[in-house]
């Protein structure tokens, strides 16, 4: 699957991924072949560009679940970017609450694992799905960690504020992430959520809390307090995840693999129980995932490790040969990475992955 610009789009490529309106209405399908009118009309939806497959690849295995949680991710991008803009210009929202409840019935409670698919973001709309995005990951956190409902519901609802002094940046086009662009997000967010008179005290309290954990020049006393409120310290985790992992326009994501590796390698700055909650919720090394060992080869994800993440059972590609990377008798034999696909997931017959669970 590559990635082509708009104006790089041409009659008779395919589609794939689908495309939706605001309201949730599938537009055009997956290998749906553009033509000149479709082309025109995905120039006035404001993308820079479509995921397009490639002449000889098939449509990628995709659940029903899958294809609702995409379509959930693009009517509630359009529903946070008018929450926002009001909220930035002084207005009052229009559905942040209804968004929340969203939120909260579809992935708070999810008794499995879900494929969390990152869209590409542009700096005109990178506030907005990054917003979606932490709001999705904290509720499934916070899920994860059995949260009451009303604490979920706070935690949800400063993920979709954390980060909304960074819609006036974002027209400005400035999207380098240094520290001083963040501190004046930080600044911008305090300034616009101070003066929400009903907005509720410990949701500030804990964007607050968010932003001190984020910074590297904050007292221990600071810190220390922040990592006392759990709704910042989920907000925090599902802040960086969805920062390492997005689909940037300017530079190339982190790997989800890697992006749990640093979560997992900072007890002291990431909450170690909210990462495991993160881990718990999202699919990362399922069964079909293609992944690099550190002897070079190459295979795919058979039996998912519930213990240790990074060391499933692993079918080579190259002698058929299954490792499992839990066992001393694999010597150094490691998981790299998961391969730099697009989409890395291969479709295994339920029967196929019986038959090796029993090995």
């Amino acid at each position: 699957m590559l990635f082509v610009k708009v104006d790089d789009l041409k009659p008779g490529m395919r589609l794939g991924k689908p495309i939706y309106n605001k309201n949730g209405v599938l537009l055009y399908d997956r290998d749906t072949r553009l033509t000149m009118q479709v082309i025109y009309g995905i120039r006035n939806f404001g993308l820079m560009g479509l995921y397009i497959l490639e002449p000889a690849e098939p449509v990628p295995p995709m659940s029903e679940e899958d294809i609702n949680f995409e379509r959930f991710q693009t009517m509630a991008v359009f529903s946070i970017r008018e929450d926002l803009d009001l909220i930035v210009a002084g207005k009052k929202d229009k559905g942040l609450d209804w968004l929340c409840s969203l939120i909260l019935k579809n992935y708070a409670n999810i008794p499995h694992k879900i494929n969390f698919v990152q869209s590409l973001r542009s700096n005109e709309d990178f506030v907005y799905k990054h917003s979606i995005n932490v709001a999705l990951l904290a509720a499934i956190i916070a899920g994860k960690m059995s949260m009451p409902q009303g604490r979920t519901n706070t935690i949800v609802k400063a993920a979709l504020l954390h980060d909304c002094g960074g819609v006036k940046i974002n027209r400005a086009g400035d999207m380098d992430e240094d520290e001083t662009m963040r501190d004046a997000v930080r600044v911008n967010t305090r300034e616009i959520l101070k003066n929400d008179k009903e907005l509720d005290e410990s949701i500030l309290r804990a964007i607050e809390h968010m932003q001190t954990l984020e910074m590297d020049n904050a007292s221990k006393d600071a810190v220390e307090a922040a990592r006392a409120n759990s709704r910042a310290t989920i907000l925090h985790v599902a802040n960086a995840y969805d920062q390492m992992t997005a689909m940037k326009s300017y530079e190339e994501p982190t790997s989800e693999v890697k992006a749990l590796r640093v979560l997992l390698d900072n007890p002291d700055k990431y909450d170690p129980v909210a990462v495991q909650a993160l881990i718990n919720g999202i699919n990362v090394l399922n069964p079909g995932v293609c992944v690099e060992l550190t002897n070079h080869v190459k295979g795919v994800v058979i039996i998912e490790n519930e213990t240790d993440i990074f060391k499933p059972w692993v079918l080579s590609f190259r002698d058929n040969q299954l490792h499992d990377l839990s066992n001393s008798s694999e010597g150094d034999l490691q998981l790299i990475d998961i391969m730099k696909t697009m989409d890395n997931r291969i479709k295994l017959d339920p029967d196929i992955l019986k038959e090796y669970s029993a090995v």
